[in-house]
């Protein structure tokens, strides 16, 4: 299984910088499907992990889009996870949407995506169903990333700034030719809000071990052997050295590998409930499919409408 997976690393292009995970996350998951989802995702691979990282290319272009990507619990305090509640609708009650969306809203737009996919499933409209599926995983996987659940999402409040590109970009491009990312068979998920809550509960738990073993990381390494310099797009930029990445890497005894899994997992089992909830409908393999470039001007605030107790989104 590791070799066939070193074929799917070597067998696409690398994306351009901070892309690589994503597409990989999105790309590897598809292999988790059962038959009769595999045959229609397979022919449409390349889509669903390019497009894996089109909610990010939408953040400066679509208004409500960058709110999608994080949460801060840590702005919530403590008992963040306790106050919070899971459904939308209680916690616009509760907080105010204005509020809620200030300081991120990533597990419930996640959870509105996963049933509009069910939507799509339901109508069998393939180019919906792709486009939500590259979409979903990007947001499940965002919710993975410690990073993603805290106001400290970059380290500039604790000096230690490039940190977050450093955990969820650098580190995969350059070790994640030795992960084991095989994560089984896709399972039924029977609360999916609760799952992706339960994500965030445990990526965050991890902030602090990301955040200090840098930090005592960096106390150990001058600059000239914590950064390097390499040649992207013709421009000569200051990465994190080989020899720091390893060094953190092992430090965070492979969390970004096990995250990286959680995320594989947690997309495909996403999929297939979908398509489960939809009540498994039978998916023709398309060749040569067409879809429409998103939308990339600034959208009107999104509207909400009530669906079985919960709330989707509409633009």
């Amino acid at each position: 299984m590791i070799f066939i997976f070193s074929l799917i690393l070597k067998g696409w292009h690398t994306a351009p910088w901070g892309f690589f995970a994503h597409q990989l996350i999105n790309r590897v998951a598809v292999y988790s499907l059962p038959p009769e989802l595999i045959s229609f995702f397979k022919p449409n691979i390349q889509f669903i992990t390019e497009k894996a990282v089109n909610p990010d290319r939408r953040r400066y272009a679509v208004l409500g889009e960058a709110e999608k990507h994080y949460i801060d619990l840590d702005y919530y305090g403590d008992s963040a996870l306790l106050i919070l509640p899971t459904f939308w609708n209680e916690a616009v009650e509760k907080f105010g949407e204005d509020s809620l969306r200030a300081h991120g809203i990533g597990p419930w737009a996640a959870y509105f995506t996963f049933l509009n996919l069910t939507q799509a499933f339901e109508k069998k409209n393939p180019q919906a169903i792709l486009r939500l599926s590259a979409d979903l995983g990007h947001y499940l996987g965002d919710l993975n990333v410690p990073l993603h659940t805290t106001q400290n999402y970059n380290g500039q409040l604790s000096g230690q700034e490039g940190i977050h590109g450093f955990w969820e970009s650098r580190i995969p491009e350059m070790l994640s030719q030795n992960f084991s990312l095989w994560v089984g068979k896709a399972e039924y998920i029977e609360k999916p809000q609760q799952a992706i809550w339960k994500a965030v509960e445990e990526a965050h738990s991890k902030v602090d071990s990301v955040l200090r073993l840098e930090r005592e990381l960096s106390q150990q390494f001058p600059d000239d052997q914590k950064y390097s310099f390499e040649e992207r797009n013709g421009l000569t930029t200051r990465v994190y050295s080989q020899e720091f990445t390893e060094a953190y890497a092992s430090a965070l005894d492979r969390m970004v590998e096990r995250q990286m899994r959680k995320s594989i997992k947690m997309i495909a089992d996403f999929w297939f409930t979908a398509w489960v909830n939809a009540g498994q409908p039978e998916l023709v393999p398309l060749e040569d499919i067409s879809i429409p470039e998103e939308e990339t001007k600034p959208l009107p605030n999104l509207k909400i409408r009530e669906h079985n107790q919960s709330y989707l989104f509409f633009n």
